[in-house]
């Protein structure tokens, strides 16, 4: 599917995401769970365990640099640096998503330790060698180029430098014809990862991950009215097609949390 529609729909969700309470609600109540930290909520399915998890693997202190990529609206990642001192940069496909999370960032008292920009995941902009952690959370797997996408990662990275991250295997078999996730599904992105210099030293399917996408999407279906009231239709159509599909297709294998060392 062509880069420019896919910001198109994205531009369109994150325009509509601040006016609804519903779409937020049916994420933190069946998605993230209880205790999640407030203010931090991003469109994943991240847990305040795997939150944590991820800023461990990162293995960052104060003053070292953090890339996000597919950062939405930056939750996860500005509590990553407001935890470890580190220094955020936020890189999303979406002007709108970029411009909410720099609003968020000046929210939490966190805009001096964090930058957002647009960006993609083959082209973050960002100089070689010039971060020592590199995360995402839930992106990866709509990459339209796993590999490419990788290679960046491994080329932004300083030596000894970590890549931390949830992403969700794709079944290839399932996903035929399916806008977005079929331009490159991977079942397993260890051999990707080690392929272009990133040793894998945490491979682990996250708990729980398929019963809170089932009862998340079922939410966001069952409060269909409720969405269309708050969001636009052009933010609500590809958010339940995407549920829809999904739902009746299946298309992951696992959900995986990814720790991986630059060698």
């Amino acid at each position: 599917m062509d880069r420019e529609i896919v910001r198109t729909g994205y531009d369109a969700v994150y325009g509509a995401l601040p006016k609804s309470p519903t779409l937020r609600r049916i994420w933190r109540d069946h998605a993230q769970g209880p205790g999640y930290p407030q203010g931090f909520e991003n469109i994943s399915f991240l847990t305040r365990v795997e939150l944590a998890r991820l800023a461990s693997e990162l293995r960052v202190g104060p003053g070292a640099r953090v890339a996000d990529l597919g950062c939405g609206e930056g939750g996860p990642g500005l509590w990553i640096a407001g935890e470890t001192g580190a220094h955020l940069i936020g890189i999303d496909l979406s002007s709108v998503a970029v411009s909410n999370a720099r609003e968020r960032a000046e929210k939490l008292g966190l805009a001096d330790v964090a930058r957002f920009a647009v960006g993609a995941f083959d082209d973050t902009a960002l100089e070689s060698g010039s971060v020592q952690g590199v995360m995402s959370v839930d992106a990866l797997q709509y990459a339209p180029d796993k590999r490419a996408a990788f290679r960046e990662v491994n080329r932004i990275l300083s030596a000894g430098g970590r890549f931390a991250f949830t992403v969700f295997e794709v079944d290839p078999e399932r996903v035929a014809g399916l806008p977005v996730i079929s331009a490159d599904p991977v079942d397993d992105v260890r051999p990707l990862l080690e392929e272009l210099g990133l040793r894998v030293e945490v491979y682990e399917e996250t708990e729980s991950w398929q019963a809170r996408l089932v009862v998340t999407y079922e939410a966001v279906q069952a409060k269909q009215a409720e969405l269309l009231e708050e969001m636009t239709e052009e933010a609500v159509t590809p958010l339940l097609m995407e549920v829809a599909l999904t739902l009746e297709h299946m298309p992951y294998r696992r959900r995986m949390l990814v720790g991986a060392t630059k060698l």
